[in-house]
C-alpha cells in the first residue's frame, strides 16, 4: 500500500503539470474504452450481484451495486461531461496588490493524492477516477468486496485511457485486495502520500473513516432528507415531489427519508400524500395524526425520525408550522439535503436561510442531491462537514490554492 503511495506521489506530480487537452483526451479516451470494454465489464458486474446475492444483500443494495448497458453509457457518458467542464487549476481567485507593489494572487491548485474508499457502486470508480484527474490529482480507490470485480473492469478501462492519452497509468490506481488492512493503511496516510480521503459507502464505513483517519476527510455520515410540505404547498406539485424524493430510487443519500407535513394543511393535503405513498409500495411509520388518515400506517418510533432506511420506507408526522419543521430538521437531520414545497415566497427563503444543511431545495425533489445535476459533470461524493468542500465534491471542489505573489525588488523593513 505504502508503494502504491509512492506510485501515486508521482503521477500527482506529472498530473499537476498536465494540459487542460491532455486530461481531456483521456478522459474521452476512457469512455471510449468503458464502451468498447462493456461486456466484459458487465459479465464481471453479474459475478458481483450473484455473489451479493447469494450472500443475502437486500434488493436496494443490489440496485445500487447493479449495472446495465443503460448504466454504463451514463457512467461513459459522465466522464465525457466532465471533459467539457472548465479546467479548475491554475484558475485565479483573487489577485490584489499591496500598498508596497506587491502583487498578490490566489490560484487554484490540485490537492495531491485523494483516496476514495467506496462499497456498493462501482461507477464511483469511473466518477472518483475522472473527477480527480479534471482536477491535476492521483486517485486511490479502494472497492468494496462486493464490487471488487466490476471496479476492477472499469479500472482496466481507465488505464487503457490513460496510456492512450500519454499520462502515467498510476494516476488511477484500484487497491488490488479485498483485505480490509488496506482500509486501514490509507487511513494512516500510506506514510504522508495521501492527502484527503473520501469515504463511500454505509454508516460503519464513514464513522470508521471519520474516527480514524490521520488525513482530512470529504464525507457525510448520513442522508437523513426531509421533504417539509407547508401550509401554502400547492397539492398536486408537493404529490409529485414527495413520491419522487422517495420513490425514484430509494437506495441513494439523497432520497428522502421523512414527511413533514404542516398541520394547516392536513384536511387537505395529509390524507392524499400518504395513500399516494402507501400505493406506491412504500411503507409509512407515522405519528399520531398519520396514523389516524390510513390504517396501514404503522407508528413511528424516536429511532425512525432519525433512520436513513435507503429502502421504500418514510417516516412521516405533522407539524405546526414552519418554526416547528425547521426544529425538526435540526434535531433529527444529518445536514445533508431538505426540501420544502411551499408557494409563499417569503416562507421558503426562511428555510432556504435557516436550515443548514449542504442542500436545501424549495419546490424540488430532494433527488437532485446529485453532482451531475448541479452540473459538474459527477461527484466523488456529498460532503456535510464545513470544509470548503460542501455538498457534492466535483471538480472545483478537488482543488486547493497557493498564493503567487510577484515583486519588483522589495523588502520588508
Amino acid at each position: 500500500m505504502v508503494e502504491t503511495g509512492r506510485r501515486a506521489r508521482a503521477a500527482a506530480r506529472r498530473l499537476a503539470l498536465a494540459s487542460t487537452a491532455e486530461k481531456n483526451d483521456a478522459l474521452g479516451a476512457m469512455a471510449t474504452a468503458l464502451r468498447t470494454r462493456g461486456e466484459a465489464i458487465l459479465a464481471a458486474n453479474a459475478e458481483d450481484l450473484r455473489e451479493a446475492e447469494e450472500r443475502g444483500q437486500s434488493p436496494a443494495y443490489r440496485d445500487r451495486l447493479m449495472l446495465s448497458q443503460e448504466r454504463l453509457q451514463g457512467i461513459a457518458a459522465a466522464l465525457e461531461s466532465i471533459a467539457a467542464l472548465a479546467d479548475p487549476v491554475g484558475r485565479v481567485l483573487a489577485t490584489f496588490e499591496r500598498p508596497n507593489g506587491l502583487v498578490i494572487e490566489r490560484v487554484a491548485t490540485p490537492l495531491g493524492v485523494v483516496g476514495v474508499i467506496f462499497e456498493s457502486r462501482p461507477n464511483v470508480t469511473a466518477d472518483a477516477g475522472a473527477l480527480c484527474l479534471k482536477a491535476g490529482n492521483a486517485a486511490i480507490l479502494r472497492a468494496g468486496s462486493d464490487s471488487f470485480r466490476s471496479a476492477q473492469a472499469i479500472a482496466a478501462a481507465m488505464a487503457e485511457g490513460l496510456a492512450a492519452a500519454g499520462l502515467p497509468e498510476d494516476a488511477i490506481q484500484l487497491v488490488p485486495t479485498r483485505d480490509r488492512a488496506a482500509v486501514g493503511a490509507m487511513l494512516a496516510g500510506l506514510d504522508g502520500h495521501l492527502d484527503v480521503i473520501v469515504p463511500r459507502g454505509g454508516k460503519s464505513l464513514v464513522a470508521r473513516v471519520q474516527a480514524e483517519a490521520r488525513v482530512p476527510v470529504f464525507a457525510h455520515l448520513e442522508g437523513v432528507c426531509h421533504v417539509y410540505v407547508h401550509a401554502a404547498a400547492d397539492l398536486d406539485m408537493a404529490k409529485r415531489i414527495v413520491l419522487n424524493a422517495k420513490m425514484r430510487r430509494t437506495g441513494i443519500c439523497g432520497a428522502a427519508e421523512t414527511l413533514l407535513v404542516d398541520r394547516a394543511c392536513t384536511p387537505t393535503h395529509l390524507r392524499p400524500l400518504i395513500a399516494m405513498l402507501l400505493d406506491a409500495g412504500c411503507a409509512v411509520r407515522g405519528d399520531a395524526a398519520v396514523q389516524e388518515v390510513d390504517p396501514r400506517v404503522t407508528p413511528a418510533t424516536e429511532e425512525d425520525w432519525r433512520a436513513e432506511y435507503l429502502d421504500a420506507i418514510i417516516a412521516a408526522r405533522v407539524v405546526d408550522g414552519l418554526d416547528d419543521a425547521i426544529a425538526h430538521i435540526e434535531t433529527y437531520g444529518s445536514h445533508h439535503t431538505d426540501a420544502i414545497v411551499t408557494d409563499d415566497a417569503a416562507a421558503a427563503e426562511r428555510f432556504l436561510n435557516e436550515v443548514d444543511s449542504a442542500i436545501v431545495l424549495h419546490n424540488a425533489s430532494t433527488q437532485f442531491a446529485d453532482g451531475g445535476e448541479f452540473g459538474f459533470g459527477a461527484e466523488i461524493g456529498i460532503a456535510t462537514g464545513r470544509m470548503h468542500a460542501r455538498g457534492p465534491v466535483g471538480v472545483e471542489q478537488l482543488t486547493s490554492f497557493k498564493y503567487r505573489v510577484r515583486g519588483s525588488g522589495q523588502t520588508r523593513p
